[in-house]
């Protein structure tokens, strides 16, 4: 990970400004000035791969930072909910800034920084409906960055262990992202932003990887603000091996899965000559799924690696072990959720109370079997951790905010009727929903986007979402268990929650599940 380094001047001619590295130069859209393609660590090439982010390499004279850069090495998908913008690559760990145009320099602006979703081997900072030029509007200074996927983000070996010396190894995409808000920390001021008031926000993976975050020991005091849309949390959203020691009856270790993956390409040794030959890999090769085929059985994804990663982050909330920030998490209505069972009984084996949870489930005993599974799995993934940690925090007298999601876009509705699936309240967030769904977007898509990005816009200023013309949006405590719905019908709405009897039997079991 890079060190920390004393914060670096604007430099004086328009629109450049002086960061790590040397000087950029940005561009003027409607009043947004943005930065793209900025370097924030050395490309991780060569000997680079599977390294902490080294610091960036300087350049000479302006360097135009009109473009995105390479988005990281993946094999995207169609069905992608935020198409890639760039054509992936190995060299990738550059970060984007959006700022009002005639906002001071000065102006210690609130600044939100985005984490990507895509399962930990997808995404990227590229897409159209993560531009930042709304946020920009609010007073906002956006950032938005790239980090390592797959087996070049997540990977783990013994040759790479002993390399490391005792220093963190196998997360390295969670490695890239403390550097960013490194980056963030040193150089923020330059485009006017406050290094001392930033939030960090993602979704899925993201939303995941803020957790991380907020409970890693690495990246205390990089932030002041997280919040967290559909990121789990409880237990690992992803893999969940540990780095060198296989669970008892559970996953194998990423080392373990490290060198079945080498021997798969002819690499039987697991010492430096090893280490090598994978260096020597090409990147292609080390990517050869994406999140259609994630059940590969030669891939860890985040592990508990002792240093960065050194609890789930269920277990750190309980004992106090996190960054105690204030905390905005939820959900979407029709979420994901990964559950194998295939009938009823199967389903309810889950629950330690099966009566209690046939009564709430499925009362009358006739709901469709693929829909009460789908429904199950959600809770289990989703929504109740959303929840669990929303009370954990407020529990400890941090303020929470709890949400969820439920508005679907005038033209999706004959196809989603359950309500909004996972991942479609971004562009709403963003504010950037006729970038998403062009000329069929209605004026109550438009509204709801505004509504959304102010109450995020508002907490990342203030720590709390509220403000003059919304609706009143109630801090969160266990007792009324009260969360605001984005709204089918587009208006938010504060309410106790309707799903709360769901959700209650589904914290039950989980918690019964980890005192075995």
């Amino acid at each position: 990970m890079l060190s920390g380094c004393a914060t670096v001047q604007s430099a004086t001619a328009p629109h450049q400004v002086r960061v790590s590295g040397g000087v950029v130069q940005g561009s003027v859209r409607d009043g947004v000035l943005s930065f793209k393609g900025i370097p924030f660590a050395a490309p991780p090439v060569g000997d680079l791969r599977w390294r902490p982010p080294q610091p960036v390499q300087e350049w000479s004279g302006v360097r135009q930072a009109t473009a995105f850069g390479h988005d990281c090495m993946q094999i995207p998908f169609a069905a992608d909910a935020a198409p890639l913008g760039t054509s992936p690559a190995e060299d990738c760990l550059t970060l984007n800034v959006w700022r009002a145009a005639e906002a001071p320099k000065d102006g210690k602006l609130p600044v939100m920084v985005w984490i990507y979703g895509g399962g930990f081997v997808n995404g990227g900072a590229s897409p159209a409906v993560y531009d930042g030029s709304r946020f920009a509007r609010q007073g906002v200074v956006l950032v938005s960055f790239n980090y390592r996927l797959g087996r070049l983000g997540f990977f783990a070996h013994p040759a790479l262990t002993a390399e490391a010396g005792g220093a963190p190894t196998g997360n390295f995409g969670y490695m890239d992202q403390i550097a960013a808000l490194e980056w963030v920390r040193d150089n923020i001021a330059a485009f006017g932003g406050d290094p001392n008031n930033i939030t960090v926000f993602g979704e899925s993976a993201g939303g995941g990887s803020v957790h991380t975050l907020l409970t890693s020991p690495k990246s205390r005091g990089l932030f002041h603000k997280a919040i967290i849309m559909s990121g789990g949390g409880r237990g690992p959203l992803l893999g969940g091996s540990r780095l060198s020691e296989d669970t008892p009856g559970g996953p194998r270790s990423a080392e373990s899965i490290g060198v079945e993956f080498a021997r798969s390409v002819g690499i039987q040794r697991t010492g430096p000559e090893a280490l090598a030959a994978l260096r020597a890999l090409p990147a292609e090769r080390l990517c050869d799924f994406n999140l259609m085929t994630l059940n590969v059985p030669t891939y860890s994804g985040p592990m508990l690696d002792g240093q960065l990663v050194v609890e789930w982050p269920d277990a750190a909330y309980r004992a106090g072990r996190w960054a105690q920030v204030p905390v905005m998490v939820g959900a979407t209505r029709a979420d994901i959720g990964f559950l194998s069972a295939r009938t009823r009984d199967e389903a309810f084996a889950l629950f330690p109370d099966k009566a209690a949870a046939r009564a709430t489930y499925d009362p009358d005993g006739k709901a469709d079997v693929q829909t009460l599974v789908a429904l199950i799995g959600m809770d289990r993934l989703m929504l109740e951790p959303a929840r669990y940690t929303a009370r954990a925090v407020a529990s400890q007298g941090i303020p929470a905010w709890h949400y969820r999601f439920s508005y679907v876009a005038d033209s999706m509705r004959d196809e989603w009727k359950t309500g909004a699936p996972h991942a479609t309240e971004i562009p709403y967030v963003f504010d950037t929903v006729e970038l998403k769904y062009e000329a069929k977007t209605t004026d109550r898509d438009r509204q709801v986007g505004r509504v959304a990005n102010t109450y995020f816009a508002n907490f990342a200023r203030t720590g709390d979402p509220n403000g003059q013309g919304l609706p009143q949006w109630p801090r969160y405590e266990a007792a009324t268990d009260v969360l605001l719905d984005f709204s089918a019908s587009g208006e938010p709405v504060a309410q106790p929650d309707p799903w709360k009897a769901r959700l209650d039997v589904t914290e039950a079991a989980v918690d019964a599940a980890s005192r075995k």
